[in-house]
């Protein structure tokens, strides 16, 4: 097992869901797990926030949640909007399901600069 050096005081240190204690995703992957999303019929939805804030529960909403959307470019576009207006804020995806009143899936598609 494997201790990961992650702190409060070292923002680009801290973890985020399952995903970020791997590798980066590849593009292929993002999409990959977008398509999972849609094939469970999550709805997506993005949020970001400053890296320092990060660890709190409340990231801003990014627009309103997908609600039905099946498109995956329609998604990996707005994910890049998001980025695009906010660059040095992380910016994740999540996948909320209807049935069990939850989020079914959370990533973060892309880490903001720490200072």
């Amino acid at each position: 097992m494997q201790d990961y050096k992650s702190s409060l005081s070292d923002a680009s240190s801290r973890k985020f869901e399952t995903f970020s204690y791997l590798p980066p995703m590849t593009p292929e992957q993002t999409r990959k797990q977008i398509e999972y999303i849609v094939s469970k019929g999550w709805n997506p939805g993005i949020e970001h926030t400053e890296p320092e804030n990060a660890a709190g529960n409340y990231w801003y909403m990014w627009k309103l949640p997908m609600f039905g959307e099946t498109d995956v470019d329609a998604i990996l576009d707005e994910i890049e909007a998001c980025h695009v207006a906010h660059p040095g804020n992380h910016v994740r995806l999540l996948g909320f399901d209807n049935f069990s009143q939850s989020a079914g899936a959370a990533m973060v598609i892309h880490r903001g600069e720490t200072v």
